[in-house]
């Protein structure tokens, strides 16, 4: 059984829920406009049921958590815009076939712990979080209740990258500069100010919190401490990495907190030269352990 943390698929509902409006983030056709960027057309096939049960086949992926695409910034838009589009994605990601399960959303331009836990007590298997809303201790202070959420229920929370803003370079330019930065100061501002509060709540962090673990060595010269520097319940997730990036976590942070996300259909699942043995703990053993799954994987 392999399971991948970290999916994107849009449903039909979603969909239209992002052709109905004339702001961005909208689709025109399959058209996506988002604010600061120019026009991407969206490849139909990236979001058809089919063709991802193949694709899961394919990579061995047995269980896939879908979540919402935070780049498009719909958690940062005002209540009234945010709402009926995150209602679309969980409408659509409840409906999958049971070899999904999915990541809740939340609007966190006003948090509203009341309608995040209505959201997340239909079955989802916790709660997905903007990297944005995260990069200091006062968007930490700002989402908390919601964290306090996740705490009381025994789910984890996933971070991932945000919005990138107005940009203009290659097309690699917003995964490869902004998304890693802002998983780098997400990973530096749970640590810091996240923890102490939320001292048993399991995180992930998308793309490996952008290499963040790799600068233990700067943060111990700076003044930094390295107790806790391995932190049992900060997971980190592999997507758009390989065998280098991988092996070179494993080095800092150990192979236990390492799970398997493909970002598909963005990516494919990461590979290393570590063993089956390390694959298994990677693509299962890890997974189940962040999602609670222990007693749902044996039965």
């Amino acid at each position: 059984m392999g399971i991948d943390v970290h999916q994107h698929i849009w449903t039909a509902g979603f969909v239209e829920a992002l052709r109905r409006r004339a702001t961005p983030p909208f689709l025109s056709g399959w058209t996506l406009h988002l604010d600061g960027e120019a026009p991407y057309e969206v490849n139909p096939r990236d979001h058809d049921l089919r063709h991802r049960l193949g694709f899961n086949r394919d990579h061995g992926i047995d269980l896939a958590l879908v979540s919402l695409s935070s780049p498009l910034g719909v958690e940062h838009l005002p209540p009234g815009d945010a709402w009926p589009l995150l209602d679309a994605y969980h409408e659509g990601a409840l409906s999958l076939p049971p070899s999904f399960r999915a990541w809740a959303s939340a609007c966190v331009s006003a948090v509203d712990p009341a309608r995040t836990a209505e959201a997340l007590d239909r079955g989802f298997a916790g709660l997905q979080l903007p990297a944005t809303a995260l990069l200091d201790a006062e968007g930490l202070a700002r989402v908390a209740p919601l964290l306090d959420l996740l705490h009381d229920r025994d789910l984890p929370l996933f971070v991932h990258p945000g919005p990138a803003g107005a940009a203009e370079g290659p097309a690699w330019w917003p995964a490869l500069v902004p998304y890693v930065q802002q998983m780098h100061a997400a990973w530096y501002a749970f640590r810091a100010f996240g923890r102490p509060r939320h001292p048993r709540l399991r995180v992930c962090f998308a793309l490996l919190a952008g290499l963040a673990p790799l600068h233990v060595e700067r943060l111990i010269a700076r003044g930094g401490s390295a107790r806790g520097s391995v932190d049992p319940d900060a997971y980190l997730e592999t997507s758009s990495y390989g065998h280098q990036a991988i092996d070179a976590i494993t080095r800092v942070v150990g192979v236990e907190v390492v799970v398997l996300g493909s970002d598909a259909p963005y990516a494919e699942p990461a590979r290393t030269l570590l063993g089956e043995a390390i694959e298994q703990q990677i693509s299962l053993t890890n997974p189940t352990r962040l999602l609670s799954l222990e007693g749902a994987v044996h039965r």
